[in-house]
């Protein structure tokens, strides 16, 4: 079995979303001061780096992120590459990227895993995302589970309508990957999102394997 880690870390360096809380790590207890242990504090949002967004996100009376179903996280999936001359993936685009009739977990692989190592922590706007006619195309196909490699799913001051689409059909959004080493191809996904009560996202380990 192979495994592929496309969690990005998170660091202070790490871009976060403007107006998101910048994340901040501190060490409160030190070996070397005379302390028993190192203990060290994480303040930062919940949209941090590889995340998940709840239906509360976007959705007012939504589920919030501890109630997500293991079933749609953990299972097949499929990694579709979408070429460089498309920063919007439509309806059209989604009908001919080469989505497999029985995928039922797609991530999307873009010019977007570039940005990780070419702009630091530096926040792009160009990044590739979803319109509301691709997010609709894909809830047509019963798509249970979308990601995407930047940190949201729709194209840049235009997210409520993508988001919408997918919340309210109980797709699971699974934004901020790191697919540049990543073949497209299919694989066996497991996407962990910290079990926080009552919250709009988590952060969350994902991980590809295949064999």
């Amino acid at each position: 079995m192979k495994y592929w880690d496309i969690t990005l870390p998170i660091s202070p360096e790490l871009p976060v979303w403007p107006g998101d809380p910048q994340i901040k790590i501190e060490r409160v207890s030190r070996i070397e001061d005379g302390a028993n242990a190192n203990v060290s504090r994480l303040d930062m949002g919940c949209h941090t780096g590889t995340h998940v967004d709840a239906p509360f996100h976007f959705l007012s009376a939504g589920k919030t992120i501890e109630s997500l179903s293991l079933d749609a996280l953990i299972g097949p999936v499929q990694v579709v590459r979408i070429p460089d001359d498309f920063s919007i993936i439509t309806s059209e685009i989604i009908q001919v990227c080469g989505i497999n009739s029985s995928t039922k977990r797609v991530l999307f692989k873009t010019y977007n895993s570039s940005f990780w190592q070419k702009f630091g922590s530096q926040f792009r706007t160009e990044f590739v995302g979803i319109d509301e006619s691709g997010a609709r195309e894909l809830v047509n196909k019963q798509i249970t589970l979308v990601g995407i490699d930047y940190l949201s799913i729709a194209p840049f001051r235009i997210s409520r309508p993508t988001h919408e689409v997918f919340l309210k059909s109980s797709v699971v959004v699974l934004e901020g990957l790191d697919l540049s080493s990543v073949e497209p191809g299919d694989y066996t996904l497991i996407c962990l999102p910290m079990k926080i009560a009552g919250v709009d996202g988590a952060p969350a380990r994902v991980v590809l394997m295949q064999e």
